[in-house]
């Protein structure tokens, strides 16, 4: 990527380029007509000096050049000057033969007068013919006058008209870049300040802020923009340090329980002499095992499930789900659980396929729907009750898991999402079933509720609003 401060000044040179040129064309334009003008008049008046000196002799027309009808033409381009008086028949009466003249003739104005280019002896000349009228006892004769002149002291006005506007522009263009360079690099040192800054500091301490009001007015939304990305950084670092501490502590409890039971199978076997005795001792310690072991394992599913549903790709690749066969599935996978605990499990659901379709990914839909399910059937006494529904709106659809169980104290409700937390320690569980919840239902752009439940004096109502996808 190149230079701002040179793509700055590359964008502030083409219009200034253009500017020039435009105002260096209409400059030379303008010369170009000052000096045509002065030309011309210049033609004309001698034109006129040669006409007022025709004088008749006898009976023909005399012409004369007096000094004053070729000062008008000394300049120091040494231009050639040419004369051709000639009368209504073509002949020559003073000046130089086969001297061009306009075909056809257009006299115009009050000096009935023609002007024209025309090449005489190979060399580019200006010229103007007019007439006038000569009166004598005979009758009325036209005398045609021209006069003509090299260009070199036309060009050479041009140039000495155009030139220095020129010049002006080109330094005025200069000057721009050179001052615009210079603003550019004083006026971006805050940026590159704050670069140095930035660079100096260390990338594991997301402590510092930036001073928005040492910036000019167009950066402060880029340094309010790093502000606010340092902040997001921080919180999730902070957060994935919890989330590692309590990992690390949730694991520990399971580690710490098996390596003590493999101890204590050990020494049972080397000091316990009685079979029976020892043959007891070792099924108590299988079994603990089995439980410890079974906590492992589901705190490490829930654990790579979380992470999966933190993944930034989780919002991406979504896709037309049906949510309630969804519900259905998750419905069988879990009525041996509810059978076990003598739950009633329920779904309320349309019956219809592809009615209530929300954007997600299977897998983790399926995660979301199991982990609500399981996490009200824990909670739920025996003999409780636990519905699922799928309600199909305008707005979306809406994922419902209402049960009868304790619910929720009031002090606890702002706490359940939170990683780890749970409202009852006698209940076996990872404390991560809301948490995941949450974040597969943030992934898919769909919003968790958490009420008491409607129906009942005690239980909780959970409701996920998803928002709705075309039918399939």
């Amino acid at each position: 990527m190149a230079s701002l401060r040179l793509r700055l000044v590359a964008w502030l040179l083409l219009p200034l380029s253009v500017f020039v040129a435009v105002c260096g064309f209409l400059s030379w334009r303008n010369a170009a007509e000052v000096a045509d003008y002065v030309q011309d008049h210049d033609l004309l008046a001698s034109a006129k000096v040669l006409s007022d000196r025709l004088i008749w002799e006898g009976d023909d027309v005399q012409a004369s050049v007096p000094p004053a009808a070729l000062s008008l033409f000394v300049s120091p381009a040494h231009d050639r000057v040419y004369l051709s008086v000639t009368d209504a028949s073509g002949r020559l009466l003073a000046g130089l033969p086969g001297f061009p003249l306009p075909q056809p003739r257009r006299l115009v104005g009050t000096d009935r007068a023609q002007w024209y280019d025309a090449t005489f002896e190979g060399r580019s000349v200006r010229a103007v013919i007019t007439q006038r009228a000569m009166y004598d006892v005979a009758g009325a004769r036209d005398i045609t006058i021209a006069v003509g002149k090299t260009t070199a002291s036309r060009d050479q006005m041009v140039r000495t008209l155009w030139q220095p506007s020129m010049e002006y522009l080109l330094i005025a263009l200069v000057l721009a870049l050179v001052l615009t360079t210079l603003a550019l690099t004083w006026e971006l040192r805050p940026v590159v300040r704050l670069s140095r800054q930035l660079a100096q500091r260390d990338p594991l301490h997301l402590d510092f802020v930036v001073d928005a009001h040492a910036l000019h007015t167009e950066l402060r939304p880029v340094a309010e923009t790093i502000n606010r990305f340092v902040r997001q950084l921080k919180r999730h670092s902070e957060a994935q340090r919890r989330f590692i501490a309590d990992a690390a502590h949730q694991l520990r409890t399971p580690l710490a329980l098996q390596a003590s039971q493999i101890e204590f199978a050990r020494y049972t076997r080397q000091h316990r002499q009685n079979w029976e005795t020892r043959r007891a001792d070792m099924d108590a310690m299988w079994r603990a095992l089995q439980t410890s072991n079974r906590r492992l394992i589901d705190v490490t599913n829930k654990l790579l499930l979380l992470a999966q549903a933190e993944h930034g790709d989780a919002h991406t690749r979504l896709e037309p789900t049906d949510l309630a066969a969804v519900a259905l599935r998750c419905v069988e996978q879990l009525a041996a659980l509810a059978d076990r605990r003598q739950i009633d499990l329920g779904l309320d659901a349309p019956q219809a396929a592809g009615v209530a379709m929300v954007f997600a990914q299977p897998a983790l839909l399926d995660a979301l729907v199991s982990n609500l399910l399981d996490n009200a059937l824990r909670y739920t006494q025996e003999g409780g009750r636990v519905t699922l529904g799928v309600h199909v709106a305008a707005a979306g659809v809406a994922l419902t898991v209402e049960d009868n169980g304790p619910g929720i104290p009031a002090e606890a409700m702002e706490h359940v999402f939170e990683r780890f937390y749970r409202v009852s320690q006698d209940t076996e569980g990872t404390g991560l079933g809301l948490a995941i919840v949450q974040e597969i239902a943030r992934a898919f752009g769909a919003t968790v509720g958490l009420a008491a439940n409607p129906h009942g004096s005690h239980g909780v109502l959970v409701t996920v609003r998803f928002p709705a996808a075309a039918p399939a």
